[in-house]
Formats: structure tokens, C-alpha cells, sequence
């Protein structure tokens, strides 16, 4: 079985983003990346976004608000940070905290600054097939992952299991586009072993630590895992048990170091054609 590791795709996708940043004649492309409060997993995103746009060249600047911050002062904040002309995109981290709209939120984010797919327009965008808008950036980063292996989707039976918004949902419509027949898997799926079975390519994001193993993968498929997860003693893993497949499956990504590594080089990308998109009109 390959190893598919992200930073082979990264570096990759690093030489086209240099390319492409040389013809906006010296314009430097800008990130917001807001965050409320101090989470472990936005201040690891975070802090791994940053590096990557500053090793790109590209600019990026943090907006931190208390855990504690009012709903209006915090809608009052984002407006502003919204219609900032210096910036190209923005990134909100989330979840929310509770007392958050987050839907009002959604709705006041400018669509072409909206690098992550929050805004409907958007969502319905991926939904349409118009890439004129933002997918997921780690629903995306699973596309770069299987171009980079050079794995034409067309008639392939494709399997995803999970259904969220975030990967599940516009990761299978993605793979629809490129001509792939997709099955979706959830938690009320019966026999989602024989679903599962019968893919060649299998993107595993339930978000249960190792729970795909030699029963769910078919001789020869592909397996991308987007899950991140602790195990029983604490250590990082994917949804996938990478061991138990590494005879059957033909090509998978480890966790850490695959598909999450890819992510903030798919964001880069977004903001580069955020700015693009505002220089032309």
C-alpha cells in the first residue's frame, strides 16, 4: 500500500500558488482570520495557517475576540472586519460559542471574501457545481489529494462516510462533478460494511477513531481518511486503522500528516482567488 502524505501535495500546490501570485504585479493577497476565544484546535489551525501563507509570501492577521463577548458586539466586530478593503479573505474559526448567531453570521459575511463556505451563496454554489464560489477547504483538500494521485474519478463507485456540511456533504457533491457514483454513509446506515466494501474510493470523515478497518475496504481502493481523533491513550489518529488495510487498500492517508496538512495550502488558494476576483471587478 502508498503512503499518500499531504506535504507531497503541498509542495506541489505551493509552485502553481507562487506562479499565479507573480501575476497580480507585486499585490500582496490578505487573510482575516477571526477567532473567539482560546480553543486548542483553532489555535493549532490558526497558528499552521499563518505559517503557511507567510512561507507563501502572502499576508494574514489575527482577530481574537473573548470566550465572553457579546452576540451585538461581536456582529458590530465581524461588519467591520467584513468590509475592511484591505482584506481579500476571511477565515472564522469554529465552532461559536453558544450565545453566538452564527446564522446571522453567515448571512453577513461578503460571499466573495467567505474563503471556507459558510455563506448559502456559497453552499449553494458547491451544491450547483459553480466554481465561481468556495467549497469547504478540507472538503477541497480530499479533491487535491486524489488529483495529486492521479485517480480519474470517472464511473469510479466513490463511498463517504459522514454527512456533515463541513466535509461530508460537499466532498460528495465534488466527487459527482468529476463523473465518480457516490454512496453516502451515516450513522443510521445498515450494513455500511458492504457500502463501504464495494467502493474504490473510500473518504472516511465519521469522526470514530480507527473504525475503518479490513471489513470496510475492498482490494486495491483508494482511502482517504479526514478524521482526527485521540485514541484510548491519547494519541492523534484518523477514522481509518491504517495497519489493518495496508494489504488490502492500495493507496491511503496517514493521520497526522495527510489530508489536514493540505488544508491551509487549499485556503491560500481561495484567498489568492478572492483577490484575483476583487482586481477584476
Amino acid at each position: 500500500m502508498d503512503i499518500l502524505y499531504g506535504n507531497d501535495v503541498v509542495k506541489a500546490m505551493s509552485e502553481q500558488i507562487q506562479k499565479e501570485l507573480a501575476s497580480l504585479s507585486g499585490y500582496i493577497p490578505k487573510l482575516a482570520i477571526v477567532r473567539i476565544g482560546e480553543r486548542p484546535d483553532d489555535l493549532a489551525y490558526e497558528k499552521g495557517a499563518v505559517k503557511r501563507f507567510e512561507k507563501l509570501g502572502m499576508k494574514s492577521q489575527v482577530y481574537s475576540f473573548p470566550e465572553d463577548i457579546g452576540n451585538q458586539a461581536f456582529s458590530f466586530a465581524f461588519s467591520d472586519i467584513n468590509e475592511d478593503n484591505d482584506i481579500d479573505g476571511i477565515l472564522l474559526l469554529r465552532p461559536l460559542p453558544r450565545h453566538i448567531d452564527e446564522k446571522d453570521i453567515t448571512k453577513i459575511i461578503n460571499p466573495n471574501k467567505d474563503v471556507d463556505c459558510i455563506s448559502p451563496i456559497n453552499v449553494a454554489k458547491v451544491f450547483s457545481s459553480d466554481e465561481s464560489g468556495f467549497a469547504p477547504c478540507t472538503a477541497e483538500a480530499v479533491m487535491e489529494m486524489i488529483a495529486y494521485a492521479g485517480i480519474d474519478l470517472t464511473g469510479k463507485r466513490a463511498t463517504v462516510v459522514g454527512r456533515s456540511m463541513v466535509i461530508g456533504k460537499p466532498v460528495t457533491m465534488m466527487l459527482m462533478k468529476k463523473n465518480a457514483t457516490v454512496t453516502v454513509c451515516h450513522t443510521r446506515t445498515t450494513d455500511m460494511e458492504t457500502a463501504c466494501k464495494n467502493a474504490e474510493v473510500l473518504v472516511a470523515a465519521a469522526g470514530r477513531a480507527r473504525m475503518i478497518n479490513r471489513n470496510y475496504v475492498s482490494k486495491g481502493a483508494y482511502v482517504f481518511d479526514v478524521g482526527i481523533n485521540v485514541d484510548e491513550s491519547g494519541y492523534m489518529c484518523g477514522d481509518v486503522d491504517i495497519d489493518d488495510i495496508s494489504d488490502i487498500a492500495k493507496l491511503c492517508t496517514p493521520v497526522p500528516k495527510g489530508v489536514g496538512t493540505v488544508t491551509t495550502s487549499v485556503l491560500a488558494k481561495h484567498v489568492l482567488k478572492a483577490a484575483k476576483m476583487r482586481r477584476e471587478q
